[in-house]
């Protein structure tokens, strides 16, 4: 018997093939489910009936870190036990229902590492080196009119780390190469590694030439970066953000780099993706991406082949290879 599995939110056309290569998938209809909530309780009511009518005896559900399951979806199917999520975020599913009902969650992690740290390192030369704007003087032909103003120097800034995880850590290594001071804050002091820890957010932001966001999103670092924290990086500081949207406020930034309260910024997320807040796209000191930290051919087969391996070896003995709890 095909194992039956529910798909909740559009995936990458590898994995759906993958996926309904080997088990029979129900999916959400597109037009019932919230393909980017505001938060875990942001869905159609459409979706959760066509899950109590639909989805009564699936065990496993496949999901992103965008779309995520809300509480009441989870709750209209009474015999969920596992999901899958593609990607290492999974802030969008709400855990606390899931955690009550004996529901395992696993994830992808360390697969995307390395693209998302070259992402964030890419987006702090770009930014301060005036890489995008540059591009579009080229473009426009301005050029002709005279020289491009100048930019600011990489190598030997003072970098503050807020989250010294996996990518905060790759992050790290990676700029040890342009003799760049390190400091981090994270939730618990880190004891090997060499980096200065600070013990705020704000006293970090208040250290650094460049503040690199590289947190875990969800409810406890909602809003972590405010604008005390911007504040404190000041008119020559850059922020960098490969994390999630929500862990800045983002109507803070758009008022500091309005009123030159810091120097840039580059954004690989947003609070209410795909929209971006209008006042962003004319800055020109403001490298803008639309969620393209994993987004390479390598590390999106790596996570696709690890959300398969979590769903076969839940199938085979009720556990995952990378469980979230």
């Amino acid at each position: 018997m095909v194992t039956r599995i529910l798909q909740a939110g559009p995936m990458m056309g590898m994995l759906e093939d993958d996926l309904n290569g080997e088990f029979s998938v129900l999916r959400i209809p597109e037009h019932d489910s919230s393909k980017y909530p505001a938060d875990n309780g942001s869905v159609h009511d459409e979706s959760v009936e066509f899950l109590r009518q639909n989805a009564g005896g699936i065990e496993i559900a496949v999901t992103t870190g965008e779309a995520g399951l809300s509480g009441e979806q989870i709750l209209a199917m009474p015999h969920l036990r596992a999901i899958a999520n593609f990607g290492a975020g999974y802030d969008a599913t709400d855990v606390a229902t899931a955690r009550a009902r004996g529901i395992v969650i696993g994830n992808t992690p360390d697969v995307l590492t390395d693209c998302v740290a070259d992402l964030a390192v890419g987006l702090l030369i770009s930014v301060l080196r005036g890489i995008g704007a540059a591009d579009r003087f080229v473009r426009r032909g301005k050029w002709v009119d005279g020289p491009f103003p100048l930019a600011a120097k990489v190598t030997g800034k003072r970098v503050g780390i807020v989250g010294l995880g996996r990518i905060g850590r790759a992050i790290a290594n990676r700029l040890g190469a342009f003799e760049m001071t390190i400091s981090y804050h994270n939730r618990h002091r880190v004891l090997d590694v060499p980096f200065h820890y600070a013990d705020s957010v704000q006293q970090l932001a208040a250290e650094c030439d460049v503040l690199i966001v590289a947190a875990t999103g969800g409810p406890e670092s909602a809003g972590l970066v405010s604008a005390d924290v911007l504040a404190a990086l000041g008119p020559a500081g850059y922020l960098i953000n490969v994390a999630r949207g929500s862990v800045i406020d983002e109507t803070a930034l758009v008022q500091a780099l309005t009123d030159g309260t810091i120097a840039g910024a580059g954004l690989d997320v947003f609070t209410d993706e795909p929209r971006v807040p209008l006042a962003l796209l004319n800055m020109e000191n403001v490298v803008l991406v639309p969620h393209i930290g994993s987004g390479t051919m390598e590390s999106r087969r790596a996570m696709a082949d690890l959300v398969l391996a979590n769903i076969r070896q839940f199938l085979a003995d009720g556990t995952l290879v990378t469980p979230v709890y």
